[in-house]
């Protein structure tokens, strides 16, 4: 990210969204919203004007563990390397403009807009955590049950404790570990699909660094599967139950608070079987962005049901959308590791510079066409067409963009009139063909 913002052949825009798509591949217009961030260019990151701010807030990079200024950088590696104003938790006392000598912040900013002109799209929309239901296991009620993502903060040698983890409850280092796997993922009530095993990778490398920090600690991992697929995975499975990680084939049937804090973990080992653990790390399922279906609403992409962005073909082109000139990157299209959102991303710069390098797209030929004279204006195909590639003229015509339109056929099934055929394959074209198929021989 800091080589992008170094880059000078590079836009970066950040706090920014994207509010309406409109175009095709080679000329795509965005009208995106630059949310205000009260702090301006001229800011050179020296942080004096956090020191000075008497407003707190919540850190949210650090996962509620830790309280931060309303004025604040939101983490050490942050592009751009300048403060942003939360106004939620901002006072509007002033004491930031007095001491910033650059005279950088702005507390009368207001949002702009800003149309932008594209040749293509590359979709990027990242993650969430899976956040269990208030009581699920006790989180949200019990302080010493987290996720995997807010364990991450606590083990961060940048985190609330500086690298060495303790409980939240009270600060103390504990003695005993679980993690329990699958939450939210592999269950036909939340979310059916697994999360590429990198729950499972991620439990290993976090249990492998507590048994590293103390090898006393008893950590053990509560799994239905551990899927461990990728190079060196197996290995480093192994390498961590060397360390001494138990790995237990169990379900997590109920966890209940003891008086000290400690947590009663039931687990289903063929039969119920108690056992008692200081700290409780749930390994929850990769879902996707809030953002996602935002940004859906504006590129009206197909989704799965899972609501992830649907490729155009799952085997044979996994990267590029149904409108051509956009590309998926990353978890936006399914959950995969980082080395393979990287595979992917790559793969989609090349697919997409290609286009960019030319200067032109080939486009194929069959493509729908209508005849205008028994078309009967009844819009069925616009709502029909997958990729959004017919439009109603101001007569009320059907009119098909061939850039979008992918040929499938489906305005052709659909339309009433029999006035949409796919060009060279029309439909009484093929009855030529199937009666041929099936005609008889006559006899000799």
């Amino acid at each position: 990210m800091l080589e992008v913002n170094r880059d000078p052949r590079v836009k970066l825009h950040t706090l920014t969204e994207v509010k309406k798509v409109s175009g095709q591949v080679g000329d795509f217009k965005l009208e995106v919203l630059h949310n205000p961030k009260y702090v301006t260019d001229k800011c050179n990151g020296c942080l004096a004007c956090v020191d000075t701010c008497p407003a707190w807030g919540i850190d949210a990079y650090n996962e509620r563990f830790s309280p931060r200024k309303a004025i604040y950088k939101a983490f050490t590696q942050a592009v751009p390397a300048k403060v942003v104003i939360d106004m939620v938790d901002c006072v509007r006392c002033g004491t930031c403009i007095k001491k910033c000598e650059q005279k950088a912040i702005n507390l009368d900013e207001q949002p702009t807009t800003e149309i932008l002109n594209v040749g293509t799209i590359i979709v990027a929309t990242g993650w969430d955590e899976y956040k269990p239901p208030k009581g699920f296991l006790g989180y949200g009620v019990y302080d010493n049950v987290v996720t995997q993502m807010e364990f991450e903060r606590l083990l961060a040698p940048n985190g609330p404790y500086f690298g060495h983890f303790a409980r939240p409850s009270d600060n103390k280092v504990p003695k005993s570990v679980l993690f329990v796997q699958c939450v939210g993922s592999r269950d036909i009530n939340k979310n059916p699909y697994c999360s590429a095993g990198v729950c499972c990778m991620v439990s290993v490398k976090n249990s492998k660094l507590i048994k590293q920090e103390n090898s006393e600690i008893d950590v053990a991992v509560a799994y239905i599967d551990m899927r461990c697929a990728g190079k060196m995975y197996e290995e480093y499975f192994r390498d961590a139950r060397e360390y001494g990680v138990r790995f237990i084939p169990s379900s997590v049937t109920r966890i209940k608070e003891r008086k000290d804090k400690s947590l009663e973990v039931v687990l289903d080992i063929n039969e119920p079987v108690k056992q008692i653990f200081d700290l409780v790390i749930l390994s929850c399922a990769i879902v996707p962005s809030t953002t996602a279906n935002n940004i859906n609403q504006v590129l009206s992409l197909q989704m799965t049901p899972d609501g992830f962005f649907k490729e155009y073909h799952a085997r044979l082109n996994p990267i590029d959308a149904q409108v051509p000139g956009i590309a998926f990157a990353g978890v936006s299209q399914g959950p995969k590791s980082i080395a393979e959102s990287i595979m992917q991303a790559r793969g989609a710069a090349t697919s997409l510079g290609t286009i960019m390098h030319k200067g032109s797209f080939k486009l194929e030929m069959i493509k729908a066409i209508v005849n205008r004279d028994r078309c009967s204006r009844c819009g069925l195909c616009v709502t029909a067409c997958p990729y959004n590639a017919i439009i109603l003229e101001p007569d009320g015509i059907a009119r098909v963009n061939d850039v979008l339109c992918r040929g499938c056929g489906t305005c052709a099934a659909i339309c009433p009139s029999t006035c949409i055929d796919l060009r060279n394959n029309r439909a009484d074209q093929y009855q030529v063909v199937i009666d041929k198929l099936f005609e008889e021989e006559s006899p000799a």
